[in-house]
């Protein structure tokens, strides 16, 4: 048994070395005493663990994971793993004093919150990834396996020191993320996509679909949504690009933004649905339910896998569907990515303007192509002429989101869908990034219009609305 502990203890001193550093001489000392009592071997002086640690670090989480385990178990058996996080963190608190003071472990007050705080941590929380989720540097968090954790800071993928005890740590955690939105994951449904109570969305895995153990991938968006003055200070597109989009979505042109993983195509999208008047009522669609708008009437619809029955399955397309009975002024789908295309373009052609959709491609004339593609997967036999003729008369522009080396999220491309010729659908041009190089990991380069005045100014022109011609005057040498 003291092999046991002892191996668990140097698992447990990598988990959390700042959280230790903090430990006050005194209260090392004392844990160390306890760990005595509870008959745990001594680390020999030879062990180069034991010269390199800080005096108390292993022992303090020996005690640490020891209090756990009964803390499982004593609030399993009251029944409190299935109710609310304040009820749990109360009585986390209250074991914490109970099994400390039993312990004869005088800590401090400071260091007894501290305690209290991870043991919740580990019980309802993050676990070890709290720390992580607490930085506002780190915008994706993925988990490997227990002893590795990456993190994205700036656009830039760097390993951690975090570490979890154990695959079935891992495992403990994202069943608690599962249980809060009413999701499951097991063995015969091994993944899942989640989200946090902060709206970041949260992808987990079990064997066999991942080969060595369960992973974790995180994607976060902040405490704060990015808004259009953000992206404009972050070099996201320049004012006459966000002036032409907002004039387009409140026109109620039909958008559609297209690029690959971590491009911020949805931090666009809600961007752009901020142009959307407060006395409209919006529909989003979504798999995992990530948007947050500004506008007060908004209903959110989520689609569900199935449940351990193997029915009650929601897809996209039965939302969408549904979603053209609840009277909406306008549809936003967070991600197209299967057969509710074909329920989209349908809506978009039946008067239902303004709609706004993602959709994973590597251009805008690859969007296109990929659009096409998903309607073909409804089920509907129908042409390729007429599949393409339902995309050029619903989707009026399509906006390109690239991630470049640096990090940075800017608009690639504005595009308008001017008609087909023969079978090829064509676009024009109205925006695009010029890319000029290279300054140290920055890349250089700016923004500009083609030249190009899109057909829908004419249109616009006839309803009312003006559109300055200076926002599609083409420049060569602006700095970005």
């Amino acid at each position: 048994m003291s092999d046991g502990r002892d191996e668990l203890a140097q698992r447990a001193a990598a988990i959390d070395r700042r959280r230790l550093s903090r430990l006050t001489p005194d209260a090392a000392a004392r844990l160390r005493t306890v760990a005595a009592r509870a008959g745990r071997a001594p680390v020999e002086d030879g062990d180069a663990s034991a010269r390199t640690a800080k005096p108390g670090r292993a022992d303090y989480l020996a005690v640490k994971a020891g209090l756990q385990e009964r803390l499982l178990d004593e609030i399993g058996e009251r029944g409190l793993l299935d109710t609310e996080g304040v009820d749990v963190a109360a009585a986390v608190q209250e074991f914490a004093a109970r099994a400390l003071a039993s312990e004869e472990v005088a800590l401090n007050e400071a260091e007894r919150v501290r305690l209290a705080e991870e043991l919740t941590d580990e019980t309802i929380g993050m676990g070890p990834l709290a720390p992580l989720l607490a930085d506002p540097a780190v915008s994706d968090i993925l988990v490997n396996a227990p002893d590795q954790i990456y993190v994205e800071r700036f656009g830039r993928l760097e390993r951690t020191d975090v570490r979890f005890r154990d695959a079935d740590h891992i495992v403990r955690v994202i069943e608690r993320i599962a249980a809060r939105v009413g999701r499951r994951i097991d063995a015969s449904s091994p993944m899942a996509d989640l989200r946090l109570p902060d709206g970041s969305r949260v992808n987990a895995t079990l064997p066999p679909a991942t080969i060595d153990g369960p992973t974790i991938s995180i994607r976060r968006f902040g405490r704060r949504r990015l808004r259009r003055d953000d992206l404009l200070g972050i070099g996201t597109l320049s004012p006459e690009m966000l002036e032409f989009l907002v004039i387009a979505v409140r026109a109620r042109k039909n958008i559609l933004i297209s690029g690959g993983t971590g491009a911020g195509k949805s931090t666009l999208l809600g961007v752009l649905a901020e142009a959307i008047p407060d006395t409209e009522r919006i529909v989003t669609i979504e798999d995992t339910a990530e948007l947050s708008l500004d506008q007060d009437h908004v209903v959110r619809m989520e689609t569900r896998p199935v449940n351990i029955e193997g029915r009650g399955r929601i897809t996209a397309r039965d939302l969408l569907i549904n979603a053209l009975r609840m009277r909406p002024d306008r549809i936003i789908v967070g991600e197209v990515r299967g057969a509710e295309a074909l329920e989209m373009l349908q809506a978009m052609n039946t008067g239902h303007d303004g709609g706004i959709g993602t959709i994973h491609a590597n251009s805008t004339r690859d969007g296109m192509a990929r659009l096409e593609t998903m309607v073909l997967l409804a089920g509907v036999d129908l042409p390729s002429r007429a599949v393409r003729e339902q995309i050029v008369s619903a989707i009026n522009l399509l906006v390109h989101v690239r991630r470049y080396d640096d990090g940075v999220r800017r608009i690639e491309s504005i595009a308008e869908i001017t008609g087909l010729e023969g079978l090829t659908p064509q676009m024009q041009e109205l925006f695009l990034f010029k890319r000029r190089g290279r300054q140290g990991r920055r890349v250089m380069g700016h923004f500009t219009a083609t030249g190009v005045i899109p057909r829908m100014v004419d249109e616009l022109r006839d309803e009312g609305v003006q559109i300055p011609a200076a926002l599609f005057k083409k420049t060569e040498d602006a700095e970005p």
